[in-house]
């Protein structure tokens, strides 16, 4: 297997020449694992991360420790945004929900490219993207089922992965839809009796797409839509 590289993060690849050119000496290669915690709510931010294979789940944690999922990054975009937007914190957890290699830039270098023009409107672009994947997730919440969120939630994951499964544990989905666990295995269940998924110690087999889409929701195609016109495609480097 060839070792990652910055350009199949499409934020990486999409940067002007000379923007790229400054930022590769300073990206520096990491592997994320499992269930990994990047920031805290209130915590520095220290690095951006733009993930390659892996995807990374923005969760906002109550007082009383419950948490939902916000959002989902993966290889479209980054995770940082406040460092560019006036702070130097963010009020959400960042958790590795897919295991695999990321590329970090210094804060302090992600802040200083933000003066140029051309990159900064490359960034505001896929922040307006993340914010209406924050807003749709929150509507989704509100009015759709539990087996809709949580196909909408696997297809969007799907999306960010180069395959059709998913290692993930029930108390992690549990976590990310902000539900107990047994509520997830029972939503699981169903998606399996219809052959959709399949389930195996962890390890999340998507054997009918078409399905999965049919089974979830409206916020699925608006997220993926809106993302398909803020972002443009992938450049070859």
């Amino acid at each position: 297997m060839s070792p990652p590289e910055p350009h199949q993060n499409h934020l990486l690849a999409s940067l002007p020449e000379a923007a790229w050119l400054r930022w590769l000496p300073q990206l520096e290669l990491v592997h994320l694992t499992l269930g990994q915690v990047l920031y805290e709510p209130g915590g520095t931010m220290t690095h951006a991360y733009f993930p390659t294979t892996c995807i990374v789940s923005m969760l906002y944690v109550m007082k009383n420790g419950d948490s939902a999922e916000i959002a989902v990054v993966g290889a479209e975009g980054l995770i940082g945004i406040p460092l560019f937007m006036g702070g130097e914190s963010t009020s959400s957890r960042a958790v590795v929900q897919n295991a695999g290699p990321a590329y970090r830039l210094p804060a302090a270098a992600l802040k200083q490219e933000f003066k140029d023009a051309a990159v900064l409107h490359l960034l505001l672009r896929y922040t307006q993207a993340l914010m209406v994947q924050t807003v749709q997730t929150a509507a989704c919440n509100k009015h759709h089922t539990l087996e809709q969120q949580l196909s909408r939630w696997l297809l969007l994951s799907l999306d960010r992965l180069p395959s059709n499964e998913l290692v993930m544990t029930p108390q992690l989905i549990a976590n990310m839809l902000g539900v107990k666990r047994p509520i997830v295995r029972e939503a699981e269940r169903k998606l399996e009796a219809d052959g959709i998924i399949q389930y195996d110690d962890g390890r999340i087999t998507v054997k009918n797409r078409p399905g999965l889409e049919m089974a979830s929701c409206e916020c699925y195609l608006a997220v993926k839509t809106e993302y398909a016109r803020l972002l443009p495609e992938v450049k070859a480097r």
